[in-house]
């Protein structure tokens, strides 16, 4: 069942200087779908999500939750930030605790849903200890739990693995992976990290080079968990690898484009 949809979103620079970030983008996400946004480097990924999220406003297009426009911040989307943003001067429990204050939910209530958030996570015996304390790993098991504990729908990853070494980021992936499965939400992650994308999404929407469009949608149907060294995953890897390279040289002839234009007009100015 269809969850939400992005309409023909597009979002242009401040008075409409340059070709924009976005153009024209479009997809659905679905109930219980794990999405997977991957693209070229400054492609605008971490906009979109920003977009989907209510923290920033497209130009033009719509972003649509079960039928009605997401306008502003929505308290059924989430969002685990890739700095961890946690507040230093409250505990573990604290921070997981802090959006259902903003709800004005009793507090033995909030602490009863913090507790088992967590349990989940993986930090039992943290409860009480301060951000300053925790490793990056940590940190960021507080963000996803703090990101849950206000039951969402959709839970948003923006780059959420890139700040942390890359054995605790392989152990957080498959924690996300079970969490994903037993909540039963669905998630939204953009990653620079294709083999991320395979090994944790149902589906991976690549965009091109800015402003972005919807260049492809693939469906990962792989058994989990997921080997990367299996025939099936390579062969994966290397499809949307070839879909970015594309993009890459594409948005290098265009830049080698502009360069000539550049020239051009310099020259039409030095004739008398």
């Amino acid at each position: 069942m269809e969850l939400m949809q992005v309409e023909n979103v597009s979002k242009l620079y401040q008075e409409g200087r340059g070709p924009g970030v976005l153009k024209d983008v479009s997809f659905d996400v679905h109930e219980e779908d794990f999405l997977g946004i991957v693209g070229p480097s400054g492609c605008g990924k971490s906009t979109l999500l920003r977009i989907i999220a209510g923290l920033d406003r497209p130009s033009s297009g719509h972003v649509l939750l079960h039928g009605r426009e997401v306008s502003g911040p929505e308290a059924r989307i989430s969002m685990v930030f890739q700095s961890w943003a946690l507040f230093p001067w409250r505990t573990v429990i604290q921070n997981i605790e802090y959006g259902l204050e903003l709800r004005r939910v009793p507090k033995a209530e909030r602490r009863t849903v913090a507790k088992a958030l967590v349990k989940l996570v993986g930090l039992a015996g943290f409860e009480d200890v301060y951000p300053k304390r925790l490793s990056g790993g940590m940190k960021q098991r507080v963000g996803i739990a703090r990101a849950l504990a206000v039951d969402p729908e959709i839970v948003l990853m923006d780059e959420a693995f890139s700040s942390i070494d890359e054995y605790t980021a392989e152990v957080l992936r498959s924690e996300v992976a079970d969490i994903w499965k037993e909540t039963g939400k669905t998630f939204i992650l953009v990653t620079h990290s294709l083999a991320e994308a395979i090994q944790l999404a149902e589906r991976v929407l690549v965009l091109s080079s800015r402003p972005a469009r919807v260049k492809s949608l693939l469906e990962i149907d792989l058994p989990r968990p997921r080997d990367p060294e299996s025939p099936e995953f390579v062969k994966i890897h290397k499809e949307l690898f070839t879909l970015l390279k594309e993009e890459l040289e594409t948005s290098l002839v265009r830049h080698r484009l502009r360069g000539v234009k550049e020239l051009q007009e310099l020259s039409d100015l030095e004739r008398p």
